[in-house]
């Protein structure tokens, strides 16, 4: 099936919170934060798969510039049962296209220490370890890897 990638807005959140729940348990992002990054003007996809009552957001993620020449990934989210189907590289590729059209030269993000198959794509995609934030994640006190793409 055909997925298309489409402008977060605001009437997309409530669809992807459950996936939000799905992926990061108690260390999901709320309503609230999605909201604030759409205020703030921060880039956001959203994945959509049409289906016989509308379409259905299987995805999304999320870009935040620090110009003049750096962007954050903010989060790469796929519904479990659509993973392994190239959604996540799509949203990915979206993100870094838009970096490299603000003149990014720098993109970084952080991603669980534990979280192999993320990380494995964005290695894919030039992104190399940098660093790590213990504690980062809360409240699991899970660390994170940060990894950084330089063009």
């Amino acid at each position: 099936m055909t997925v298309e990638l489409a402008d977060l807005r605001w009437f997309h959140i409530d669809a992807l919170l459950p996936i939000e729940d799905e992926l990061f348990g108690e260390e999901r992002w709320s309503a609230g934060m999605f909201w604030n990054e759409l205020a703030s003007g921060h880039h956001y996809l959203v994945a959509l798969e049409p289906g016989p009552d509308g379409d259905r957001v299987v995805g999304y993620a999320g870009l935040a510039l620090a110009p003049p020449d750096e962007a954050w990934i903010q989060n790469v989210g796929v519904r479990k049962d659509a993973q392994r189907r190239g959604i996540g590289r799509r949203l990915l590729e979206a993100l870094l296209a838009e970096a490299a059209r603000h003149g990014a030269r720098k993109v970084l993000l952080e991603v669980a220490v534990d979280n192999l198959p993320a990380q494995k794509l964005y290695a894919d995609y030039g992104f190399e370890g940098v660093g790590v934030r213990k504690g980062y994640y809360q409240p699991s006190n899970t660390d994170a890897l940060v990894m950084m793409r330089e063009d």
